[in-house]
């Protein structure tokens, strides 16, 4: 097909990337810790790691998951924030041959079960914040190796008071919990660090990642990112991001990382592309905490700044945060969600940057179109195809359809999954018949090729830049005792983007609102909960009786018109 958005790349930016530059991520890693040994790869609170020492450390973890076994195919789940920690492990799972499954720190015992289950991984390494949710579920999986992260790891001797007090009062939140047979981080590194470590020999199709997502069955299913996927995602990141960043990556170049690195925005564009670049990621474990997130901010000269709209807005809307140093940032950019005009605007009143939005999905390593980075105004789009990548508009029927007419964003390129893991149906209704991922977003492309998103097709909710899908929502609702039947849909809100509201038929009139949100809080993370709950008689329905989801939702528009 015609790939008229070419013609609109800023200079300098390649049509295509060679996902052949690297035979695995492994050589990508390793070429990273030899080229970088000195420069500092991370920070967390005012502890830095360098290449150097992310190397010996990874290295270490790696020879103790080949000890144990985990070698070659074995899945190993990572449930950590942002902390020194994460990309040890991941670096660690990748060189032992490892498959890395990310596992959202917030999730409930239900949530988590499923996709240790799901998943089949046979190692977790998480903070003993969390080690109350694994303890309700380990059993009935098949984790047998547990590597038990405190916040202290890796930080050494705690230096000054603020540390100091963050560490023990993150300690004092940890709920009690038994597990057996566990092994300490720090101890696992010791050990490793007197094992052998093989090499793994990794190739393009073997599976780097499972990213899980949600789907229209509400089911999470786990996205397979090859690593020749994610080493495309990455030269696509860094070849576009270039012209804004030039060879800043060369001068102590600094990249927030307040997106947590499991979601799969951070992991492309701050992990992987930190180490293709030799760039320092500043890892900011609580981003909620804004006073806090402005002082760490406050230490650094920031070149890139990644992050979703509720972000922006809440730190452009700090009285603190104008008082920065914007004078080396050179890159903001938005995406998991839309970015605002006033947020955009108000941003770049302050920075002197605009926010340059994107647009991607875990199916696609993060990665799909962007705005070219030398925007110098919010445009309302999700730009152009990056390199490598096509965008097509489709029809229900798969036809392509021309410049200014709605349909489905369909995507591919060397960056979209191979599939879903054990999944082949679902696999088979994600893709066209000539190899176009279908996203379930409603959008238009115009004669340049510039994409615009209008409307969703599926009925996921996206709450901060996170899916939420109202099938899993409905679900526990459901279960709750004294409930008849329900719907979820999401309705705009100014803080999230989108919130989750449910509308409920009581089969107990003593049912009460309070009772439905401590289920969910059971049941449900905490980005998943209703934020609103409606009582009604009956629920709208089709002529065969399926809750017509689009009716509520279009009601709930009208009253906030």
């Amino acid at each position: 097909m015609p790939r008229s958005w070419l013609a609109h790349y800023p200079p300098g930016i390649p049509a295509d990337i060679d996902p052949g530059t690297y035979p695995s991520l492994n050589a990508l890693i390793d070429e990273a810790f030899s080229k970088y040994r000195q420069r500092p790869a991370y920070e967390c609170m005012g502890r830095r790691l360098s290449f150097g020492q992310l190397d010996d450390d990874s290295r270490s973890f790696a020879a103790w998951l080949q000890s144990r076994g985990l070698g070659h195919g074995t899945r190993v789940a990572v449930m950590l924030p942002n902390v020194l920690q994460f990309p040890v492990a991941v670096s660690g799972a990748l060189r032992a041959g490892a498959t890395v499954v990310n596992v959202n720190p917030l999730y409930t015992a239900r949530e988590l079960e499923h996709q240790l289950i799901d998943s089949g991984a046979e190692a977790i390494v998480i903070l003993e914040n969390f080690g109350a949710t694994l303890q309700q579920v380990v059993a009935r999986t098949r984790v047998r190796h547990v590597v038990l992260a405190a916040m202290g790891d890796l930080l050494g001797p705690f230096k000054g008071r603020a540390v100091d007090f963050v560490v023990r009062h993150v300690r004092k939140m940890v709920p009690e919990f038994e597990l057996a047979d566990v092994t300490r981080f720090n101890a696992a590194l010791a050990e490793g660090s007197r094992l052998p470590y093989r090499p793994a020999q990794s190739s393009h199709d073997d599976v780097a990642f499972l990213q899980y997502t949600g789907g229209t069955t509400g089911v999470s299913k786990g996205a397979v990112l090859t690593h020749r996927n994610v080493i495309a995602a990455l030269l696509q990141s860094e070849a576009w991001s270039r012209p804004a960043l030039g060879d800043q990556a060369t001068d102590g170049a600094v990249f927030v990382c307040a997106l947590p690195l499991y979601h799969i925005f951070a992991l492309t564009v701050c992990y992987l592309t930190g180490l293709r670049m030799g760039v320092m990621n500043l890892l900011i474990p609580n981003p909620r905490d804004i006073p806090a997130t402005i002082a760490e901010l406050s230490k650094h000269r920031i070149a890139s700044f990644p992050a979703v709209n509720t972000l922006f807005n809440a730190l452009a809307n700090h009285p603190d945060f104008a008082k920065l140093d914007f004078s080396r940032l050179a890159l903001s950019i938005g995406g998991g969600m839309a970015i605002q005009r006033t947020v955009s605007d108000r941003w770049a009143a302050i920075t002197g940057r605009t926010v340059i939005e994107g647009y991607g999905l875990s199916e696609t390593a993060a990665i799909a179109t962007c705005n070219p980075v030398t925007s110098k105004g919010f445009s309302g789009t999700i730009g152009l195809p990056l390199p490598s990548v096509e965008v097509s508009i489709r029809d229900d029927e798969g036809r392509e359809l021309p410049a200014g007419e709605r349909g489905e964003i369909c995507i591919r390129g060397p960056q979209v999954m191979a599939g879903y893991w054990q999944r082949a149906d679902e696999t088979a209704r994600a893709f066209t018949a000539d190899g176009f991922f279908k996203s379930g977003d409603v959008g238009v492309m115009d004669e340049r090729g510039c994409v615009r998103i209008v409307d969703r097709k599926k009925d996921m909710i996206l709450v901060s830049g996170f899916n939420v899908y109202p099938n899993e929502v409905e679900e526990v609702i459901a279960s709750c005792p004294g409930v008849l039947e329900c719907a979820a849909i999401g309705v705009p809100d100014p803080h999230s983007g989108e919130a989750v509201k449910v509308f409920v038929v009581r089969k107990n009139p003593g049912l009460t609102e309070r009772d439905v949100m401590q289920w969910c809080s059971q049941q449900l993370a905490g980005y998943k909960k209703p934020r609103w709950i409606e009582f009604r008689n009956e629920l709208p329905k089709s002529n065969v009786g399926k809750i017509l989801r689009r009716e509520l939702r279009d009601e709930a528009l009208r009253k906030a018109a």
